[in-house]
């Protein structure tokens, strides 16, 4: 053998093992895969239907754009109709790896419906009544080949239809009538079935369909990417027979369609069990495909409204906020919709105003049906944030705001506000985070359920001046610093309860900005595929909930943090693991903070961005006489009981004023109220100069001259004070019901109205449900045992002083002897402090001990109540 036939040989064996690797690798069929799976171009997105999420699985796996695309019962692959070449198709595996095939009859271009019966036939039409039928079953003598070509019994505008694995029928939705259709592959009849209800009004293309096994239709919409569903579609004959219904909030796509094996089932949310049936972190009502089933709501409650927003991003907004709150609460502010402004359309709306345009200009006006449109530009904004100018308007439907717009000039950067940055660590949840298309070009939508369970969507976008002024350049992103420096922007900020109104208001904001500068250009980043749908700090460690849409193994989390208001930063990082699952609780330690802003990312896709603080600590020095010498906030180092409300960090404020100054607390970050009415007493450790007068502000009373106050009287040295209730006297008479309360105020006042110099520090903060003191011997002998309360109602606590370390055991015994009580505790060397729950004790005088190798200490008698 020569060497030249060697080296022959050795190509052939080198070609034919290529060869069969490719062959093998592009014959991987999906084989009936629960996903489904959207094509727009040439790339390939995965979407559980359940939830919605999608994320991107191939891109560019095909040199023209797919379309047309369908599921091979046949044969377990995916097919689609090619733009390029022209007359073609092809098959994709599970890789992404293609296979083409011409077919002459074909024609060159319009090739957008397609799906594939049981039996390995390709429908593939265009617009038009004519449609093509092709071979594409492996077992079968014309494979690849043109059968014939068709013609509907009518023309119908639709841009993807599926076969019903039930009945064997396919089925669309039409683009502006909404009009479910029921096609007879066999006779090519196109039955009307009528208007699907869930579609009435709506003007969308619906460019994705799918089916699972049971005969459940579901319908894409392009432009706002919500999923439909209607049930058993195959038992419908009109539309009184059709039960439609939301299903879930996907990603938005053009050039666009959808692929699933009929035959494999879709997880169904069950809404009245409490469990998460179909696996997207969401139960019953939370769940949108129960919306109006039931005992759920139908997602249409009321929005919060423009004069309430511009909410907390960083670390020096919160504060800010807290102050913009508590001086509208002084006096006595509260926006009044009935007596809002009302916004009328001019004459001059979507005409050009040259140099001369405002904020307002940029304002939709009759694009969603409302009944009158209302000014809510919350003013007090301009002097606290990086805004310049500020417009705001609700839109109202029957009494109820159902959409809001902030509209805000900044002159060095972007709005530093997102909704969806701050909410989630506050009690809402982000539903879900995909795409809006608006004129062409993909919007970050986001779907949002609030603490107080209303729904609403949110877009943001900005404006900057490009092009010697000439243009506009629209930049929106999820990551606050992906926004160019630097520049003036007009900042949109568009929240409704109606994704369809949503969409239209983001679509009339986009036209009426291109009416005065046309858009030169749109700056836009992709959604995040791994984000926090919830999340609260809690004793110290953050809990999150992370959704992982695209199965990443792990995340960088990145954040910057204080302990207290008055504390410098702090920076931490570390790698969260995910294992690729979809739902993710876990809890993140940080430590005692006032606020944290943190990162989460995979490297890969957009990273999430969340803020959080904690009800902030202000001062009020509003008075001109008053002059702050000293203000400091540190962390509690009080272990509070189980059945506190503690009010974290300690405060001491020291001014001189002729006047007064106060330091006040809000309970929450966004001057919520909260119900202490289970409460029956404030406690604090104290001391300062003088009176300190503690006044309760309660949401309900809009005068603050009736809000409830109590006085106790410092002293040089701390103290325990304890004020109950009761003592709480309002102007009006009225008792004191606790169960709206929204800030704390802690005022000292010059009684003469000299020049006087007053200090107030004050620590371990709390509501108790106790109306005595849990007086802490500080001196205890090492054979003492000491405890308070004394008697117990709920829980008491024992302190002692230990010479070392060790192991005790603390027993608790009934006056006839009987062991009732028993539990195992590590001293540290001196001051120990254990707590007893009261749990099963019932009423009556108890025997408690502390049993030591290394000490003998004197039992103490505990009366319960």
């Amino acid at each position: 053998m020569t060497q030249k036939t060697t080296l022959q040989g050795k190509l052939i064996l080198l070609f034919l093992l290529i060869f069969s690797l490719t062959n093998t690798a592009q014959n991987t069929p999906f084989n009936c895969v629960y996903d489904a799976y959207l094509f727009q171009y040439n790339d390939v997105y995965s979407i559980d239907l359940a939830s919605g999420n999608s994320y991107l699985v191939a891109e560019d796996i095909t040199p023209g754009s797919i379309n047309a695309a369908a599921y091979n019962p046949a044969d377990g692959f995916i097919w689609g109709s090619l733009s390029t070449p022209e007359k073609t198709i092809v098959r994709i595996g599970e890789d992404f790896l293609t296979t083409s095939f011409y077919i002459d009859e074909l024609p060159s271009n319009n090739r957008y419906v397609g799906d594939i019966s049981s039996e390995g036939v390709y429908y593939l039409k265009g617009g038009g009544t004519t449609f093509y039928k092709i071979d594409v079953d492996p077992a079968s003598a014309t494979y690849t080949q043109h059968i014939s070509t068709e013609t509907l019994s009518q023309n119908i505008n639709i841009h993807d239809w599926a076969f019903n694995a039930v009945d064997g029928n396919l089925y669309a939705v039409e683009k502006n009538s909404n009009v479910l259709y029921r096609i007879n592959p066999r006779t090519n009849i196109v039955e009307s079935l009528g208007e699907v209800p869930i579609l009435s009004g709506l003007n969308y293309t619906y460019g994705a369909v799918y089916f699972d096994l049971s005969g459940r239709f579901y319908v894409s919409a392009n432009q706002t990417g919500t999923i439909y569903v209607i049930q058993s579609v195959q038992d419908v004959n009109t539309a009184d027979d059709m039960d439609s219904n939301l299903f879930a909030f996907g990603p938005s796509s053009a050039s666009n369609d959808g692929a699933r094996c009929p035959t494999a089932p879709v997880a169904q949310e069950i809404c009245d069990n409490g469990i998460d049936d179909d696996g997207d972190g969401l139960i019953d009502c939370e769940d949108p495909s129960c919306s109006g089933y039931g005992k759920c709501d139908v997602i249409l409650p009321p929005t919060s409204g423009g004069n309430d927003g511009g909410l907390e991003s960083n670390s020096r907004l919160s504060e800010q906020i807290n102050k913009r709150n508590y001086n509208r609460t002084k006096i006595n502010y509260k926006f009044n919709r009935s007596k809002a402004k009302r916004v009328a359309k001019s004459n001059d709306y979507r005409r050009k105003k040259g140099l001369g345009f405002e904020l307002k200009d940029f304002i939709p006006l009759e694009v969603i049906e409302e009944d009158e449109t209302i000014e809510s530009t919350p003013t007090d904004l301009v002097a606290i944030t990086n805004a310049t100018d500020i417009y705001a308007v609700d839109y109202m439907k029957s009494g109820t705001a159902v959409a809001s717009i902030i509209a805000l000039k900044t002159e060095n950067g972007v709005y530093e506000h997102t909704k969806y940055i701050c909410d989630r660590l506050l009690g809402a949840q982000l539903i879900s985070v995909s795409t809006i298309e608006i004129n062409g070009q993909q919007f970050i939508k986001s779907l949002i359920r609030n603490a107080d369970n209303t729904v609403e969507f949110v877009l943001s976008l900005s404006a900057k001046i490009v092009n010697n002024e000439a243009n506009f350049s629209i930049e929106s992103h999820w990551n606050l610093d992906k926004y160019q420096l630097g520049v003036t922007f007009y900042n949109f900020q568009i929240w409704s309860n109606s994704l369809d109104d949503l969409y239209l208001l983001g679509k009339e904001v986009v036209n009426l900005l291109a009416i005065e500068k046309p858009i030169l250009a749109y700056e836009l980043s992709t959604p995040p595929t791994v984000f926090v749908r919830k999340g609260k700090y809690n004793n110290g460690s953050l809990d999150l909930q992370i959704v992982n849409t695209n199965k990443s193994n792990n995340v960088n989390f990145d954040a910057g943090f204080r302990v207290t208001e008055t504390s410098d930063f702090n920076k931490t990082n570390l790698t969260i693991d995910l294992n690729e699952s979809y739902i993710t609780h876990l809890q993140v330690p940080t430590g005692n903070l006032f606020d944290i802003g943190f990162r989460i990312g995979d490297g890969v896709a957009t990273p999430d961005d969340l803020f959080m603080s904690d009800g902030p600590w202000g001062v009020d020095d509003s008075q001109t006489s008053t002059e702050v010498i000293n203000y400091n906030i540190s962390p509690n180092n009080f272990t509070f009981e189980d059945n506190d409300f503690p009010i974290e960090r300690n405060v001491q404020l020291s001014a001189t004023t002729s006047t007064y100054f106060a330091a006040y607390r809000a309970l929450t970050p966004r001057f919520k109220a909260v119900d202490l009415s289970d409460y029956s007493s404030f406690k604090l450790k104290a001391k300062g100069t003088g009176n300190l007068e503690v006044t309760f502000v309660k949401k309900s009373i809009s005068s603050w001259e009736q809000q409830h106050k109590a006085t106790i009287v410092l002293k040089d040295s701390l103290v325990n004070y304890v004020i109950p209730f009761k003592e709480f006297i309002s102007s009006s008479g009225n008792e004191l019901v606790l169960n709206d309360v929204v800030t704390i105020v802690f005022t000292m006042a010059s009684e003469g109205g000299t020049v006087v110099t007053k200090e107030m520090n004050l620590l371990d903060i709390r509501f108790s449900k106790e109306e005595k003191f849990e007086e802490v011997v500080e001196d205890i002998e090492y054979n003492v045992v000491t405890l308070a309360p004394n008697p117990m109602t709920v829980q008491t606590s024992f302190y002692f002083n230990a010479k070392e370390e060790e192991n005790l055991k603390f027993v608790v015994y009934d006056q006839l002897g009987k062991l009732v009580y028993q539990t195992n505790f590590k001293a540290v060397i001196g001051k120990n402090k254990l707590i007893l729950n009261r749990e099963s004790l019932q009423v009556g005088l108890y025997f408690c001990k502390i049993l030591s190798d290394k000490l003998i200490y004197r039992h103490v008698k505990l009366l319960v109540n």
